[in-house]
């Protein structure tokens, strides 16, 4: 491990690799008893890309000579002097197995639950979805999507159902198991189409998706939900109104509780929306369209 501000940080991950390391990650350091700060990148909202004090982590190869590499980072970097550094073995193991007990089932609701596809359902007469991490946001992890999950369990959509920005594709198939009659979900990220798209498959769900401009997203739905970040939220708003039949429900995540006040002053008045759920470091808001939509 090695300890460097964030202007040199990159650099020397980078220097890192090149010289032979196998991995290398920055995290902040907090050695020095600094409280844990959290990052938060969004389109046309830049924040600082990295820690002021940051911890690099690099992954070598047992045969590989760790004082060497730092000094070849150093001298890539043309750093005066090579920062110090510490060293650990790693244990060989089984990182498959490793990795895939740091995720057991998720409880989301009451008959709902998110199964990872190596663990036993642990409520046999519940609505298990089968969903292993992989390239897509959305495991049931994160609190934005549980949040989006609840509100669905509570609600059972029986219509229309656009997920726009679905990841996974967790929340359309969430959806559909939970009684909509149709589920769509659209993507930035082919991969994400992708993943999304095996998972319906690997869940016995029928739902369909694609990248923003599928003709199956057009028209008016039931319920919108979009669990992405408040700026595109933000500028999303006339499209996601615009998907909503009169008295349909939007459902929106992804947002932080400072940054709550501000989406709901962009869906305007003719669409109230309030927290749902337990409002945390992340909020979840939902609201009914109580006017005819506006195509967009």
């Amino acid at each position: 491990m090695v300890s460097l501000p964030a202007g040199q940080a990159d650099e020397f991950a980078d220097a890192l690799l090149a010289s032979g390391a196998l991995a290398a990650s920055i995290e902040q350091d907090r050695s020095g008893g600094q409280a844990e700060h959290a990052l938060f990148g969004e389109p046309d909202h830049p924040e600082p890309g990295l820690w002021p004090d940051c911890l690099i982590d690099a992954l070598l190869p047992i045969e590989a000579d760790a004082a060497t590499l730092v000094r070849a980072a150093s001298q890539h970097c043309a750093l005066a002097n090579a920062p110090a550094w510490t060293e650990d073995i790693v244990a060989d193991q089984d990182w498959v197995r490793a990795t895939q007990s740091q995720f057991d089932p998720i409880h989301i609701a009451e008959g709902l639950w998110i199964v990872p596809t190596w663990h036993q359902p642990p409520e046999t007469s519940a609505i298990n979805i089968r969903l292993d991490p992989g390239q897509a946001f959305g495991t049931g992890s994160h609190p934005t999507t549980r949040l989006c999950l609840q509100w669905l369990a509570e609600h059972r959509p029986q219509g229309r159902v656009l997920d726009y920005g679905c990841g996974s594709g967790i929340l359309a198939i969430a959806a559909r198991l939970l009684g909509a009659s149709a589920a769509v979900g659209v993507d930035l990220d082919p991969a994400a189409v992708q993943t999304a798209l095996d998972n319906a498959q690997a869940n016995g769900v029928t739902a369909t998706f694609g990248l923003p401009d599928l003709p199956e997203a057009e028209g008016l739905f039931d319920v919108v939900i979009a669990n992405i970040l408040t700026r595109p939220l933000i500028l999303l708003a006339p499209l996601l109104i615009g998907r909503l039949r009169p008295g349909g429900c939007l459902v929106l995540s992804g947002i932080l509780d400072r940054q709550a006040a501000e989406v709901i002053d962009a869906y305007g008045p003719g669409l109230a929306m309030s927290h749902y759920g337990v409002p945390g470091e992340w909020v979840c808001l939902a609201g009914q369209s109580m006017s005819s939509p506006q195509q967009s």
